[in-house]
């Protein structure tokens, strides 16, 4: 079995703002319900903050909460850790969404497949941010322009050696001399 996708979902001012003590600084009806039909019927990772803020599992998914300080919570998984988190999450085969925090995005990124950011226009103060990442390695593949905020995928550039090998062509450094 192949390991499912993995999309980072999140919604970021310019300043790659996330979050305010706890909190989303805005509150974009739109952008939730987008989320809300890209996720449904999926798993969701997040961390135990976000889940904080959420307050309560997200319906009609599969949510992971990656914590090693809560207890067991009806309608949620928890796991220790991010590895844990994802080996549980491709067990059924379904796509995997990360959803938050700063430090899961921040483990993500490096593996995530896919992004979907709602870049929100207005600037908002906050205290948590998106870390950065290099726009080269996460070509965009479709933009979405909305009242608030302009929504784009991005998927991410494979390693040169990985394109080679997926075409069937040796890699460079296994050429004979």
């Amino acid at each position: 079995m192949s390991r499912p996708e993995i999309t980072i979902v999140v919604a970021m001012t310019r300043e790659r703002v996330i979050g305010r003590k706890g909190r989303l600084p805005w509150h974009i009806p739109e952008d939730l319900r987008l989320f809300r039909e890209l996720t449904t019927g999926q798993t969701v990772i997040m961390g135990r903050e976000t889940f904080a803020s959420i307050g309560r599992p997200l319906p009609d998914r599969r949510n992971i909460v990656v914590t090693r300080t809560l207890p067991a919570i009806a309608g949620v998984e928890v796991c220790r850790s991010f590895a844990e988190a994802l080996n549980k999450g491709a067990a059924d085969g379904k796509k995997i969404f990360v959803i938050g925090g700063r430090a899961l995005y921040r483990q993500a990124l490096p593996i995530a497949d896919a992004m979907v950011v709602s870049w929100v226009r207005e600037d908002f103060t906050g205290d948590t941010f998106f870390p950065g990442f290099d726009p080269e390695s996460w070509p965009v593949e479709k933009v979405e322009e909305h009242a608030a905020f302009t929504r784009v995928w991005y998927k991410k550039r494979k390693p040169v050696t990985d394109r080679c090998i997926a075409r069937g062509e040796r890699r460079r450094d296994s050429w004979p001399t």
